[in-house]
């Protein structure tokens, strides 16, 4: 009988390279194709590098003190090199930074031209209703138990200013199955609850999940090395549009490299998904975005911002001279620069004071939000800035409980020529506009007015009642302070009761005894 031999079968070596090499192959493949089909999630990441050059400064420079060293037969292990690389990337990255706001904030104090005079008010457009109260108006009136209110912006509609929320899938099982279902606007020049809703299902989507979402829509039929900033609801002609406004880098090489941020244009995505790139020229032109603002909220800030640098970098570690910083104020979240409709259009507005502890008005910076072209107001008679006003309509509000009520988002308003600071005072619940003060920058005299008309009246000019002033001339501080409410929280009327004075409650059926 044959002898019987074990056989160990064994692949040729150059079978099994070629069969390493297609693998290696066939995988790369599949990573890049999965990279570039979820490259949205990339994107932050992506722009991140490309916008922060100094990361290939970084890369390069480690990589030369490593070769060198190892030439030299000094032993350098892989986590030294990457020590290396991390502090080259953070003092490179902090150089780089502080370059790029002293660019930024010479090339804004250049563009910006100077004014002797702000625009006056758009007395038919005032801005009454605050974000936070605006949100409180619109969740009272949802009716719809599948979706939540998403975003929030400043849209125009049918010529009057609103603010704007999308329709977003609520709960994870509608986040994953359902578009959203429409906008919800609300009245912003109206102190009580006037609110619209648009409804119909958009392909692509505010706070839907990614293959729903605009944003995933937008980066991969848009431009992808760009800054994509918070979406906007539009409503023309009965049609739904999202609205993107995007900002992009321009490069600086010396004396290291770092970028600036510029205005790249605006996005529009209609309810099919189709997007539009458009320039700012274009959008401007655009008839679904007539009378939008258009300009990045966070660029104005940013550029404004980075005027402190305007005497130098090391001034700002030195002397400080004419240094400015941003004026903080309450708003309940949200803060500079405020849109406010002028009599020349919409204006992005930004306060700010003298850098440290002076609570004065430097200079009010104005952004045309069509055009995003700069404007600076520098006043020759001191004024105080937005911070002082809300200390002054405490001080003036004798029937107020400040432990129940906020003063909220102190805009510049021009009247006839005069500069005053309009407060929204709040519950803290943000359940309706209490009432309206007008703050005299100069003279610190305070108007305060509770209905939506007053403000209208006080804003072209004419006299209107103040709402704190008593028919009598009572100067006495009431016992207790009665509140008519509405079922959504807006404060209908308000009542003193003094200690000579009692209170009496009976139904609309009944006596005045009661029977």
């Amino acid at each position: 009988m044959p002898e019987d031999t074990d056989t160990d079968w064994r692949l040729p070596d150059t079978v099994d390279g070629r069969s390493a090499t297609i693998g290696a192959v066939l995988l790369v493949a599949l990573v890049a194709a999965a990279a570039w089909y979820f490259r949205p999630w990339l994107q932050g990441l992506v722009y991140l590098v490309y916008s922060t050059p100094i990361v290939v400064v970084a890369v390069v420079v480690t990589a030369l003190i490593y070769l060198a060293l190892v030439r030299s037969g000094v032993p350098v292990g892989v986590n030294a090199a990457g020590v290396t690389f991390v502090a080259i990337l953070i003092v490179g990255s902090g150089v780089g930074g502080l370059l790029a706001d002293e660019t930024l904030g010479t090339r804004t104090m250049v563009d910006a031209t100077e004014t002797s005079n702000l625009s006056e008010v758009d007395a038919d457009r005032p801005r009454i209703v605050t974000q936070s109260v605006s949100q409180r108006y619109a969740s009272n009136t949802l009716n719809f138990p599948q979706y939540r209110l998403a975003g929030s912006d400043i849209t125009v509609h049918n010529g009057t200013p609103h603010w704007s929320y999308a329709l977003a899938p609520d709960g994870t099982w509608n986040h994953f199955t359902k578009q959203q279902h429409g906008t919800v606007m609300v009245d912003m020049t109206r102190q009580n609850t006037r609110t619209k809703t648009f409804t119909g299902d958009l392909e692509k989507g505010i706070g839907t999940s990614f293959y729903n979402n605009y944003k995933w829509h937008v980066i991969k039929n848009g431009e992808f090395l760009v800054n994509y900033q918070d979406p906007f609801m539009v409503v023309h002609d009965d049609e739904q549009y999202v609205a993107v406004p995007y900002t992009k880098p321009t490069f600086h090489w010396t004396p290291l490299p770092y970028t600036t941020p510029e205005w790249g244009g605006v996005v529009l995505v209609d309810e099919d998904g189709n997007v539009e790139d458009l320039s700012p020229s274009a959008a401007r032109a655009h008839p679904v975005l007539d009378e939008q603002k258009l300009y990045p909220f966070s660029l104005a800030r940013q550029r404004v911002a980075s005027t402190k640098y305007r005497n130098g970098i090391l001034n700002t570690f030195t002397s400080h001279e004419d240094e400015i910083e941003l004026a903080p104020v309450p708003g309940d979240n949200n803060d500079q620069p405020f849109a406010v409709f002028t009599e020349d259009g919409p204006e992005l507005l930004v306060a700010v004071e003298p850098y440290g502890d002076a609570q004065g008005l430097k200079e009010v910076w104005t952004v045309d939000g069509r055009t995003g072209e700069y404007s600076r107001y520098s006043p020759e008679q001191s004024l105080f800035g937005p911070r002082k006003a809300t200390d002054y309509v405490r001080q003036a509000a004798r029937t107020t409980d400040w432990n129940r009520f906020v003063p909220s988002e102190p805009i510049p308003v021009v009247v006839d020529g005069t500069l005053y600071w309009e407060v929204r005072v709040v519950p803290e619940d943000s359940s309706g506009i209490a009432y309206i003060a007008f703050v005299d920058a100069e003279s610190s005299d305070v108007v305060e007015v509770d209905e939506s008309d007053a403000v209208r009246a006080f804003l072209r000019g004419e006299s209107v009642p103040d709402a704190n002033a008593t028919d009598g001339g009572d100067e006495r501080d009431p016992a207790m302070v009665v509140q008519r409410v509405a079922e959504n929280g807006t404060v209908l009327d308000t009542l003193e009761i003094f200690d000579d004075e009692s209170i009496e409650i009976r139904r609309g059926n009944e006596t005045a005894s009661g029977r």
